[in-house]
């Protein structure tokens, strides 16, 4: 899953990326409100996690703006600012969830899944295609019951499949997800991905199938 981080501070934004990406998010970074902005126009996440004191354009009119857009990205912010009064501009503004600054790493990643689970519109913790089954809450994979060992960009393409399934999904759209803005990768490379995922669900009830000129589908057998 592809995460933004809109944060002016570059220690907080550089750990908060790292930790996100050690727990198999995609993640991007803005340092300020202008180039969040433009971020949005032209990538879809899954949530953004937003600093209020943002240069440029600050993050209570950043979200304000973006949801007079028509985006529905869930946000969470993130703000030194704890008051009652905070918080309900911060709801009032769009915002889906706040946490006040200094947080818990294990918080904010529980804040996040929930988010996503209400962005997708998951009532059910539990994914299923055939015999695939994504655990939302832990965001681990099982095939028939039993642990799928993935590696971390496995887990990102399988994840981003069965969250679409039943929806084609393009390599261009695969790509973004997977690797994000910063990353100067060859399109082919998700083939590779998809051929090692086809590998290791192989003889299940599921498949990733290939649709000429559309992309990607994961689909039950």
């Amino acid at each position: 899953m592809r995460l933004l981080i809109v944060e002016d501070n570059p220690d907080l934004a550089g750990w908060l990326g790292r930790a996100l990406t050690q727990a198999r998010y995609t993640v991007d970074v803005a340092h300020d409100g202008e180039e969040a902005e433009e971020m949005l126009a032209v990538a879809d996440y899954a949530a953004m996690v937003l600093d209020l004191s943002l240069p440029k354009i600050d993050g209570m009119t950043l979200l304000r703006n973006i949801r007079r857009a028509g985006n529905k990205t869930p946000v969470i912010i993130l703000t030194a600012n704890a008051s009652l009064d905070g918080r309900v501009a911060g709801l009032d503004a769009g915002a889906d969830d706040y946490l006040a600054k200094p947080f818990e790493l294990p918080e904010l990643e529980a804040r996040l899944r929930a988010l996503i689970r209400r962005g997708h519109d998951l009532a059910n913790p539990e994914i299923s295609v055939g015999d695939l089954t994504l655990h939302s809450s832990t965001r681990q994979f099982y095939l028939g019951g039993t642990l799928l060992a993935l590696t971390p960009r496995e887990h990102s393409v399988l994840e981003f499949l069965i969250l679409r399934s039943g929806t084609p999904v393009s390599k261009s759209a695969l790509l973004q997800s997977v690797f994000g803005f910063d990353a100067d990768v060859d399109p082919s490379t998700i083939e590779l991905y998809v051929h090692r995922l086809r590998k290791k669900i192989e003889g299940a009830s599921v498949e990733i199938a290939t649709l000429r000129g559309l992309g990607y589908l994961l689909r039950a057998l």
